[in-house]
């Protein structure tokens, strides 16, 4: 189901019941862009440490934006069968009052998802606001100050429209006349409603919905009291409501304490935490620390399914949808205790079309692969005897060593723990290359040259030498074996003691003093000549 700014306000008292009678949420996001190009070497790596790759990605999600969110809801409606409520939340950051928002596009990220029917109307006419506490702090104090400062160009055409329109009308019309003022969205009916009661002291304002705004000229005796009805739509609680937008439903997500599940989630938590949340703070562990509290039990299926693949003799998979069609293929369908899903009638378009990078189909296949691949690992602890209707808790048992790992992509540890210390993961040795007689050589050509063959991550050890480190071990024998002999280019495994410069120049510093100490006692101890 699409949800939009129009309609989101009216769906968002149901949303919140069924986050909280779910059994489990699964999450999917879509961007403006994934990973900044600026400044250079801000790509993921293998030499990065965990916290190295999470100020990198904090630089991307600081500069790109979310224009649509996934929500999958799945409630355990009876024994082992579960209903799907998927929502696609057009998303577009709150303008209400504040700091113009800025953000850029990546024209990879843009061009890949319109090539998917991503509609970026939605995103840009009918996105629904957000704000994170610290934009929230400032409206508040905006509005406390009675300020009804404009952000936009448009929304100041807008305004200047609605003034002109009213103050032609109130000169002729009488006390209780009223006027219609149309076509405003959101942000603009509140900032048309305090102006124009700030400017005119015998108006009074009404929101009718559908983008129209009621204006009544009335006696300041009546508008005294009109200021004072607890049912005055322009209040400063219902204009941070509005403006806080999708955030009103995060902070359900997180009052609700169910288990989040995402796909290779590191950069969707780290856009809940900045656009819903908190910027993000410079310290990995105290965006770790914070990701925790928010949400106490995460689940990769990335993460759960690099393991099954490990231990089954299941087909190569390169993204979400293969790897739910595979899991589909291999549970066998006359298994009474398999989890049974179904979408609801309001979202059952994804069980007649895939929608592959629409966040909501994600976010249902995400919850779906989820749920697949537990019953398959109870399978496997139970030698296939599983017990009939299995509860959601055995699933959540059986997961018990995925809890809260989510995938690292490309770098020193395999997953980050965030509720605990992240475990290196073991990688082939690295290589050194070093260069002879092919001078000017760069990371970058040196990377190029082993394109062909394999992929390794390249990083300059000194001006002739170059370190190498690839996550296959195929990949390192490889190069060793079809480099033996280049005329060029000699390939070696690392070795710290032979290969770090400080080691290196540590061992000639040393070497001197003891060249030195050497001529001293040498020179010291000669015998003197007497006369």
């Amino acid at each position: 189901m699409e949800v939009g700014a129009a309609g989101f306000e009216r769906r968002l008292p149901r949303l919140r019941g069924r986050v909280r009678r779910a059994a489990f949420l699964a999450l999917d996001m879509e961007f403006t862009g994934l990973h900044s190009i600026s400044p250079q070497n801000n790509q993921p790596s293998l030499f990065d440490s965990p916290a190295e790759r999470y100020l990198k990605a904090r630089q991307s999600v600081q500069r790109f934006t979310v224009t649509q969110l996934g929500l999958a809801v799945f409630s355990n409606e009876n024994s082992n069968k579960y209903v799907v409520h998927s929502y696609n939340f057009f998303l577009f950051p709150s303008t209400l009052g504040l700091t113009d928002v800025e953000f850029t596009l990546s024209a990879s990220s843009i061009q890949f998802l319109s090539h998917y029917g991503f509609d970026y109307s939605k995103f840009l006419k009918d996105g629904i606001p957000y704000m994170n506490e610290v934009q929230e702090k400032i409206l508040s104090q905006h509005l406390l100050a009675g300020s009804s400062k404009v952000s936009s160009a448009l929304d100041r055409d807008v305004l200047k429209k609605a003034i002109d329109e009213v103050t032609c009308w109130i000169v002729a019309a009488e006390e209780e006349e009223t006027m219609i003022l149309q076509d405003l969205n959101g942000y603009q009916m509140f900032e048309v409603q305090l102006v124009l009661r700030k400017a005119l002291q015998n108006v009074w304002t009404q929101p009718l919905g559908d983008k129209k705004v009621m204006v009544r000229k009335v006696s300041p005796q009546h508008r005294q009291l009109l200021e004072n009805s607890p049912y005055d739509y322009c209040r400063k609680e219902l204009i941070l409501l509005s403006a806080r937008g999708f955030t009103n439903l995060f902070q359900t997500l997180v009052k609700a304490k169910k288990p989040l599940v995402g796909h290779n989630m590191l950069m969707d938590l780290m856009h809940l935490h900045d656009k819903f949340y908190k910027p993000l703070p410079e310290s990995y562990e105290e965006f770790k620390r914070n990701i925790h509290n928010l949400f106490p039990v995460l689940i990769d299926t990335k993460t759960v399914t690099k393991s099954i693949w490990k231990k089954c003799p299941l087909p190569r998979v390169v993204n979400l949808l293969e790897v739910y069609e595979v899991l589909c293929s291999n549970l066998n369908p006359k298994d009474s205790t398999c989890p049974v899903i179904a979408l609801a009638s309001d979202c059952s378009r994804y069980a007649e079309k895939k929608s592959p990078h629409e966040a909501g189909y994600d976010a249902f296949l995400c919850g779906s692969v989820l749920l697949k691949s537990a019953h398959l690992l109870l399978c496997r602890s139970t030698d296939d005897a599983v017990e009939a209707d299995p509860s959601f808790s055995q699933y959540l048992t059986v997961l018990a060593e995925y809890l809260n790992k989510v995938n690292f992509i490309r770098g020193g540890v395999s997953s980050i723990n965030f509720s605990g210390k992240d475990t290196p993961c073991e990688y082939p040795p690295a290589l050194v290359v070093h260069v002879r007689g092919w001078p000017g050589l760069n990371e970058r050509q040196i990377y190029e040259e082993f394109k062909p063959l394999c992929l390794f991550d390249v990083r300059r050890l000194s001006k002739n030498q170059f370190i190498m480190l690839s996550n296959k071990f195929k990949h390192v024998r490889l190069v060793l074996r079809d480099y033996k002999h280049h005329p060029h280019l000699r390939v070696s495994v690392y070795r710290h003691w032979r290969h770090s410069p400080r080691v290196n120049c540590l061992l000639q510093v040393s070497g001197i003093v003891a060249l030195w100490s050497l001529l001293a006692f040498v020179l010291g101890g000669a015998p003197c000549c007497s006369l």
